[in-house]
């Protein structure tokens, strides 16, 4: 990518979050984990890191009540995550992809009844995952 930095700070983020891509982080864990392992980052690193690689489309961005803090997830596998809804499990955190057709019906009702568009790629539905649900 044009104007791309290959810094350590920047592969060392991008190898967290490859190898944690169907979890949402904040920049405190981010931060956290990154540190544990001995890199030493400072927050405004991780932070100017994170804005870079939302920007270049790289992780999803999203606010979620119950953390008070911003969530990122890694997307770069998963084409556009700006263009379609997830699913988070409220227990482990595990992200789903969820495709759009499968709640096109729901969104259309939504738009006629309420006069509401959905917005695909901002939109959480919060769930029980399979691993997850009887626990």
């Amino acid at each position: 990518m044009k104007g791309e930095y290959k810094t350590k700070p920047r592969n060392a983020i991008i190898e967290y979050l490859r190898e944690n891509p169907d979890t949402r982080f904040t920049a405190r864990d981010i931060y956290s984990a990154i540190n544990a392992e001995g890199d030493n980052l400072d927050r405004s690193t991780i932070y100017r890191n994170l804005e870079r690689l939302c920007k270049e489309g790289q992780l999803i961005k999203y606010k979620e009540t119950d953390v008070h803090a911003t969530c990122y997830q890694y997307s770069e596998g998963h084409g556009s995550c700006h263009e379609h809804m997830h699913a988070q499990c409220s227990s482990c955190g595990k992200i789903f992809h969820i495709d759009n057709d499968i709640l096109d019906e729901a969104a259309q009702k939504m738009k006629s009844e309420y006069g509401i568009s959905i917005d695909y790629g901002k939109t959480v539905i919060m769930c029980k995952c399979e691993d997850c649900k009887d626990k």
